[in-house]
């Protein structure tokens, strides 16, 4: 038998379009799509930064000092407000399902908490297509490298 390696395309095409899903989540999440939370005791609405998402749940990020040392507890429930445009967002209720403190290149802190979507309320509908319309950009988006060709149906 030979030594020669197998080369799995369809795990590198996963790879791949699962670097450019994350790529692309960053771009979208630090500069279009805002999110805020009530979190604290008072109801305060802030901005937090989500960082990953997926169909089961996602990954916010909150500076430590807007949480005033609060942290969220194991299974307690979050509502999120993602907003598309100023004062239109999708309404999400997520469980928290992990925690862990996160320092950034700069030595800023912050909580980074996985959480879980309640997919029972009805904007859950909206969420899941949103989801979905992001990995399938990530698997189908080309970058603009200044070709003068348009492609026409």
């Amino acid at each position: 038998m030979s030594d020669t390696k197998i080369l799995d395309f369809t795990s590198k095409r996963k790879e791949v379009v699962e670097q450019r899903r994350r790529s692309f989540e960053r771009v979208l999440f630090q500069n279009f799509l805002g999110v805020y939370s009530v979190i604290d005791t008072n109801d305060t609405i802030y901005p937090i930064s989500l960082i990953d998402v997926s169909p089961i749940g996602c990954l916010i990020q909150v500076p430590s000092n807007l949480e005033k040392n609060q942290k969220l507890e194991f299974d307690s429930e979050v509502s999120l407000r993602l907003y598309f445009t100023k004062q239109s967002y999708i309404p999400a209720l997520v469980k928290i399902k992990h925690a862990v403190e996160y320092v950034d290149d700069h030595g800023h802190t912050f909580m980074r908490y996985g959480c879980e979507f309640d997919q029972s309320i009805a904007s859950f509908d909206a969420l899941k297509s949103f989801v979905e319309f992001v990995y399938k950009f990530a698997e189908h988006s080309t970058i603009d490298k200044g070709d003068l060709k348009v492609f026409y149906l």
